[in-house]
């Protein structure tokens, strides 16, 4: 099958052998537990040395521009570097990418331990960021391996709640490692919890077929070309033959990244996916510098209890909103005679939508009035619930969008993660000692309410414009073919 076939049969549920999808339900679940496990190393390492800031400055003579610096740098370069490891995932399949990052990750772990320099410290949250950055996209892609759609977001919700405990427990964890052993210890974790994750992805069943993706199948059409090139169209080959093997030289990371782009409908929940991000990005980094001044006044461990109902929201909202996501999506499909659309599937938000801008702007008021800290934990929690009720749903949306696809498209996604995260980290703290806390989260209800009217508006026309997508993706598949036929003819 070729890469045109996505658009005359269900690529979704080509014939496989050993499909996962058919998998026992036990066997399914323990894939998304190893997956959700070994995502929280990533979200774990970008706050768990947080609260080791000064024992660093002192030590290795660091700045506060070079310790944002490792910060920022961590987030810009976790969400970039999906895109290459999703684009090899596509080539050799899940497991292997799975086994190399997880141990440029470790090795970037003990160097960072190591380390006698802020430069070579930074040099190797680079190198952390790259190894940890692939099971956050992937395992994505993983989940759209092994299960339908329908389940999608009740899985897929899981599996993100479990890295979202990694910003409100990392800096606890971090607190208590630090005072006992020092900063280094906190790097000596990552190793171990890094390590024990990788052997048991040793033991995992690769997920990934290639007969289900469209970006191996466009892989082997790219192969096919070149060989008829050659040989002055008598190859052969044809596409999808078993005879092919793909390296890594056939991979094509832009392209797919592209095709994504290309789709307004896409566009637009990438875009108020990145801000959802930013904020709860934003709100975990001021909120250490909040609760540290006066008149609250919190040590490093203190600040981790508060920041702890932001993440038990997170939680608690992830889990939630993808179940409730697919009972939207079930619901609608069978009022509708048993046909879907992915869109049905955002509905799921309208419920709980209101309640992220007013509890930002609960926020706002109580930490800037200094209120009794009862106040700031009761929105916190409710702002970081309703931020990932809403994640959690149009996570599901871009899997279910862009089939054959979907590694790519959760990929895409945490650059724009990235991104956004990375302009947060640099304008957070200036923003918030110019015009405070009350402005900063005022600004914040603001830029969420957008977020959400970008979801309303995928809701209403992104059916039209992914029909559009697809019609002209069609033409020019048409067209490639028109001109492949006649310079065949011409040899």
């Amino acid at each position: 099958m070729g890469v045109h076939g996505n658009l005359k049969v269900d690529i979704e549920h080509v014939e496989v052998v050993n499909d996962p999808r058919k998998w026992l339900m036990w066997r399914k679940k323990l894939v998304l537990a190893l997956i959700a496990t070994a995502s929280i190393a990533p979200t774990m390492a970008a706050s768990i040395y947080n609260p080791a800031f000064n024992q660093i400055k002192a030590e290795l003579g660091a700045t506060s521009t070079e310790i944002a610096l490792s910060l920022s740098l961590f987030i810009l370069v976790q969400g970039n570097a999906p895109i290459l490891w999703s684009a090899i995932s596509e080539i050799k399949g899940r497991k292997p990418v799975y086994l190399a990052t997880l141990m440029l990750f470790a090795v970037a772990c003990i160097a960072a331990a190591e380390a006698h320099s802020m430069a070579v410290l930074i040099g190797m949250r680079i190198l952390q960021a790259i190894g940890a950055s692939a099971v956050l996209s992937i395992g994505a892609g993983t989940l759209a391996d092994v299960f339908e759609p329908r389940e999608r977001g009740s899985m897929l919700g899981i599996y993100y709640a479990a890295p979202l405990l990694g910003p409100s427990v990392g800096p606890l964890l971090g607190g208590a490692l630090t005072s006992g052993l020092g900063w280094r210890s906190t790097f000596w974790f990552l190793v171990i919890f890094s390590s024990c994750i990788l052997i048991l992805f040793v033991f995992f069943k690769d997920t990934f077929r290639k007969e289900r993706s469209l970006a191996y199948q466009a892989a082997v059409n790219r192969t096919v070309a070149r060989e008829r090139a050659k040989t002055g169209g008598a190859s052969s080959l044809q596409a999808g033959s078993k005879d092919i093997s793909l390296s890594l030289l056939d991979m094509d990371p832009i392209m797919p990244a592209w095709r994504i782009l290309q789709r307004v409908n896409n566009v637009t929940v990438l875009i108020g996916s990145g801000l959802l991000f930013a904020f709860a990005y934003s709100t975990s980094y001021t909120a250490a510098v909040t609760f540290a001044r006066p008149p609250y006044g919190y040590g490093s461990f203190e600040v981790g209890l508060v920041l702890l109902s932001f993440g038990l929201g997170n939680v608690l909202g992830s889990i939630l909103g993808g179940r409730w996501s697919d009972r939207t999506l079930a619901m609608l499909k069978a009022q509708a005679g048993g046909v879907s659309a992915p869109e049905m599937r955002l509905q799921s938000i309208h419920i709980i939508m209101p309640l992220l801008p007013l509890s930002t702007l609960a926020y706002a008021s109580t930490v800037q009035e200094n209120v009794h800290i009862s106040g700031p934990v009761i929105c916190l929690f409710f702002s970081g619930f309703a931020t990932m009720w809403i994640y959690a749903s149009t996570l599901a949306y871009l899997v279910d969008a862009n089939v054959g696809r979907s590694s790519t498209a959760v990929a895409v996604n945490g650059s724009f993660r990235g991104c956004f995260g990375f302009i947060a980290a640099q304008v957070a703290i200036p923003l918030q000692d110019a015009i405070g806390d009350g402005g900063l989260y005022s600004l914040w209800a603001g830029l969420t309410t957008l977020s959400i009217a970008l979801m309303l508006a995928t809701e209403r026309w992104g059916g039209r414009w992914r029909e559009r997508a697809l019609e002209m993706e069609e033409r020019r598949r048409e067209e490639k073919e028109r001109r492949a036929l006649v310079q065949q003819t011409a040899v």
